[in-house]
């Protein structure tokens, strides 16, 4: 029991005693399965190809290629979503709150802030780089969980030229709505953010049912979030661009009017309708380079 003990004590160190993440060699340990380079602060950097390319996916596209990966917890759904009608897509920096412990937070501010100039989610925001989606672990809590407002909106998006997700809140969303962000939260307050201690920024947190870790590709649509490991991302690309290929083509059929349903979904039955889907899918597979 004490050597448990003291392992959860070790593995929880880095969290609360340097808020700039896992030291480097511990995230570069927690996703070494990750086969691309890495951004300067060790998290993976998934190729642009990927990100641009999975602009159009939608959270169906991505649920079975990311349950076949083995991945069955990657979802996330229940927001409140601030322009829906832009996707949200780069890779996470992650940040962890937790409910205000003072004796514990005494330390890490020590640690980390002690002349107390800069606030929590601030710090959180300087870590931010262009294409970076923030993904903060709130715990849901919307009274005084609201992480920004709408100058500090203006001021990730100025970071990052994105949206962010925070499990908890904003607050003044007259100012946020015009910025053209999209913004995936629990809920909005009018408070500001407080009762919480930051304990972790670039740490594997927890987004609902999902766990995220830093560099994790996030993809946001209506519907919820989906949050993709580096290592699998190319098949997760591969699976889900035949799956959009898929629907542009039974689409394309059901608009000249003269198919059933039966007839073409979910497979085409003709043979000669089948060989056709199959012809234009391998045409435009070789297009997109993909298997």
């Amino acid at each position: 029991m004490k050597k448990c003990i003291l392992a959860l004590l070790l593995l929880a160190t880095p969290m609360w005693a340097q808020l700039d993440g896992f030291g480097r060699q511990q995230l570069l340990k927690y996703t070494s399965m990750n086969p691309y380079g890495r951004l300067p602060d060790g998290r993976p950097n998934i190729p642009n190809k990927y990100i641009h390319g999975l602009k159009t996916a939608s959270s169906e596209m991505l649920w079975n290629p990311m349950r076949s990966a083995g991945f069955t917890n990657q979802w996330s759904g229940g927001w409140e979503i601030v322009h829906p009608e832009i996707k949200l897509i780069g890779r996470a920096v992650t940040a962890q709150f937790m409910p205000m412990r003072p004796d514990v937070n005494e330390i890490i501010e020590n640690d980390n802030n002690p002349d107390k100039t800069i606030s929590n989610n601030q710090r959180v925001i300087n870590a931010l780089s262009p294409g970076d989606v923030l993904v903060v672990d709130l715990f849901g809590k919307i009274e005084q969980g609201t992480f920004a407002g709408d100058n500090l909106t203006a001021s990730i998006y100025a970071a990052t030229g994105n949206g962010f997700v925070i499990d908890g809140a904003v607050r003044d969303l007259d100012g946020i709505h015009p910025q053209n962000v999209p913004v995936y939260v629990r809920g909005f307050h009018v408070s500001a953010i407080g009762n919480v201690m930051l304990t972790g920024i670039n740490v594997p947190v927890r987004i609902g049912d999902t766990t995220v870790m830093p560099g994790d590709l996030v993809i946001g649509d209506r519907e919820g979030l989906t949050f993709v490991p580096p290592h699998v991302i190319s098949d997760v690309y591969s699976q889900a661009k035949i799956t959009e290929l898929h629907d542009i083509w039974t689409k394309g059929k059901f608009a000249t009017g003269k198919y059933k349903s039966s007839q073409l979904y979910p497979r085409p039955k003709d043979p000669a309708l089948i060989k056709e889907y199959e012809d234009w899918l391998a045409g435009k597979k070789k297009d997109l380079g993909i298997e």
